[in-house]
């Protein structure tokens, strides 16, 4: 046999490989919001990728004290735009005490940019503090 012959085992094995890396490098290529949120020296992570419908998208817990939703509609290829919701968590319902829009057009970018700066936010009778950041990578141009 030939050594240089590839047996039909081998090229399902290189195929596979192949399309593994294809969509390891689609997944990374997807864009990527990721939001950095600290409240009573705790920090949480929250990370949102594109969705055709926002309103599904649950808020999450901070703390007891706050509620925060990051949205980012559209698709891999395109991003529509990005909202940003911060809520006061009171007992009788959450309470908006922030929403941003941020619309295209959003650097291209592989890498985490940042998207908002840091944000302090006050709430509540004794003015509660979060504070946070939010990055955007895997954005084409």
């Amino acid at each position: 046999m030939d050594k240089h012959h590839l047996t039909p085992p081998s090229l399902a094995r290189i195929a596979l490989g192949l399309t593994a890396a294809a969509l390891c490098l689609a997944a990374q290529a997807a864009p990527l919001l990721h939001c950095q949120l600290s409240y009573a020296g705790t920090t949480h992570g929250v990370e949102a990728r594109p969705v055709a419908d926002p309103y599904p998208v649950p808020s999450v817990d901070i703390g007891g004290r706050f509620r925060f939703k990051a949205v980012m509609v559209g698709d891999a290829a395109h991003i529509d735009y990005i909202k940003l919701y911060a809520y006061l968590d009171t007992r009788r319902q959450p309470i908006l005490i922030q929403e941003a829009t941020y619309l295209p057009p959003f650097p291209a970018s592989a890498t985490p940019t940042r998207l908002t700066g840091e944000q302090h936010l006050y709430g509540g009778p004794v003015e509660r503090e979060l504070v946070y950041s939010c990055t955007l990578e895997g954005v084409s141009p």
